[in-house]
């Protein structure tokens, strides 16, 4: 069924399909494999989130004093946060590209 008003697709995403990794146009094949590493990425990153929002609500006093650089605490675990989040996907893209290099057709 297509819904299209003067050409344009127009609230395509009511009526969205979900789509397969090997469904998509611009992906030349699927890596099932790296699935448990990202899994196990998560689960890092879940820990470090779990731990900055215990000690937002368990200790606020420690979140507020000053560290490094006259920045708080809170703000330094969030800046933190970012930093990992980068730096998790960085190895999840590293180490997915090493082990599909291979198998590209």
């Amino acid at each position: 069924m297509d819904f299209t008003f003067c050409g344009i697709a127009r609230f395509r995403w009511l009526w969205f399909k979900p789509q397969t990794m090997s469904d998509h146009p611009h992906a030349p094949y699927e890596h099932p494999s790296a699935s448990p590493l990202g899994l196990a990425l998560f689960a890092v990153y879940l820990v470090l989130y779990g731990g900055f929002i215990a000690l937002s609500a368990f200790n606020l006093e420690w979140m507020g004093q000053k560290g490094m650089l006259g920045l708080n605490h809170a703000t330094l675990y969030g800046f933190g946060l970012i930093v990992s989040a980068f730096l998790l996907a960085l190895i999840y893209m590293l180490a997915a590209r090493r082990e599909t290099a291979g198998e590209a057709p």
